[in-house]
């Protein structure tokens, strides 16, 4: 019997996010208040973080929304 593949979470802090998508914690804060960014997940009483793949996937819709936009203008 085959095991399932296990698929490794990641998660990145405030400031590797930051770092990551150029976006300020203010910037940030705001996108997620808005719902247009993932939320963070509290790992513990002081301490979140976010899912790596969750801040790829919108890095990536990001793109991808250019490019569509490009290809209509």
């Amino acid at each position: 019997m085959k095991r399932p593949i296990e698929k490794r979470i990641v998660f990145l802090r405030r400031r590797q996010v930051e770092k990551r998508t150029g976006l300020g914690r203010s910037s940030l804060y705001k996108l997620i208040s808005d719902g247009l960014f993932p939320k963070p997940v509290k790992l513990g009483p002081r301490t979140a973080a976010w899912v790596e793949s969750e801040v790829d996937a919108w890095a990536a819709e990001r793109v991808a929304r250019r490019d569509a936009e490009q290809v209509s203008a």
